[in-house]
């Protein structure tokens, strides 16, 4: 009887994508952390503190997502 060992082997390549995918991952999240704390504080402001800023209310989602 003959006995067969099966063995993976995986590549390098397969190891840094998955670490680079997990990276862009939280990269991600805290991207989008960052886009809602901007977010809440612009929505704090009233309308006379944004307009100082040269915003709306209508501007604020696109301000927190642009960083301004």
């Amino acid at each position: 009887m003959s006995t067969v060992t099966l063995s993976r082997h995986t590549s390098p390549d397969f190891f840094s994508r998955v670490v680079e995918g997990v990276s862009a991952f939280f990269e991600a999240v805290s991207e989008g952390r960052q886009i809602a704390q901007r977010y809440e504080a612009l929505s704090r402001l009233s309308d006379a503190a944004l307009a100082k800023r040269g915003l709306t209310r209508q501007d604020i989602a696109r301000a927190a997502v642009s960083g301004r």
